[in-house]
């Protein structure tokens, strides 16, 4: 899990990586591979993100890496 927070936040607010793709018009695989680390994630794709779970966290938070 590369973002946990993300993650975290997502659980709490019962919404699936199938749902945030939809939310944020892309396919479950491409949300898959950005949130694992395969592919980038930008900027606004992270602002969007934040958006769609609708949450206060700030994209520091969310977005943060154990590495």
């Amino acid at each position: 899990m590369l973002f946990p927070n993300l993650e975290a936040e997502m659980a709490r607010n019962k919404i699936t990586r199938a749902e945030l793709a939809k939310k944020i018009h892309k396919t479950p695989t491409t949300i898959s591979l950005k949130l694992n680390g395969k592919t980038p994630i930008t900027l606004a794709e992270c602002v969007e993100i934040k958006e769609a779970i609708n949450t206060n966290e700030s994209l520091d938070y969310l977005f943060k890496t154990d590495e």
